[in-house]
């Protein structure tokens, strides 16, 4: 899924109060909100390990940052929004393709919501057998035990499956638990395609597999 530029996050939310929303003013808004003291909670480990530890940590930034309770809850809402984080344009046929050649499929996310509902307007939601989201289970990446309870709820273990994502220090400790990784770099826009890649590898595996049970 994409997320938009953090400055397309501020001006969207100066639009949605009718408000000053050039660049200039979204620039600057960005500006307050990364200098204010505390920032670094916004990223820092365990905020996407509850909606309510999520939430805590950015007003309190946005307090910091000295703005008004609209403006803080038009940020928030829009940070909460999963209409803002589209899937990328290769997505679906991916999820296919993969579901189609026999693949279990999860989706391991730290978020801060449900993003079943996304899947399910997109028509993706009978692709994915199992949703591994932090908020839920009180866990983010890079900790083991996130990728660990994801396994065991898909049925599978560590030599049977590959994890695809793009952040090195949170996807790539997946390795930790004993699973291949591919890391991809992260969408610049919905219209990247990178999903083939994972594709490949799967078909690739399986073929193998086919051969020596052959």
């Amino acid at each position: 899924m994409f997320t938009p530029p953090d400055i397309d996050w501020c001006r969207l939310a100066l639009v949605r109060l009718n408000r000053r929303c050039d660049d200039a003013a979204a620039a600057a808004l960005l500006s307050q909100i990364e200098k204010a003291p505390g920032v670094e909670r916004l990223w820092a480990d365990g905020v996407d390990t509850s909606a309510a530890t999520h939430r805590e940590a950015y007003f309190s930034v946005f307090a910091a940052a000295g703005l008004d309770a609209d403006l803080a809850e038009a940020l928030y809402a829009l940070e909460s929004d999963p209409a803002l984080n589209p899937f990328a344009d290769d997505a679906a046929d991916t999820l296919a393709n993969i579901k189609g050649a026999g693949f279990r499929v999860a989706i391991l996310s730290d978020i801060h919501f449900d993003i079943r509902p996304s899947f399910a307007d997109a028509g993706l939601l009978e692709l994915v057998d199992v949703f591994a989201l932090s908020y839920e289970r009180g866990l983010m990446k890079p900790n083991p035990a996130f990728f660990s309870g994801c396994l065991h709820d898909l049925g599978l273990d560590s030599a049977q499956t590959l994890m695809v994502g793009d952040r090195a220090t949170h996807d790539g400790a997946a390795i930790e638990v004993g699973c291949a990784v591919l890391l991809v770099p992260p969408l610049t826009s919905t219209a990247d395609r990178r999903l083939h890649l994972a594709s490949s590898l799967l078909k690739g595996s399986a073929e193998v597999s086919r051969h020596e049970r052959n």
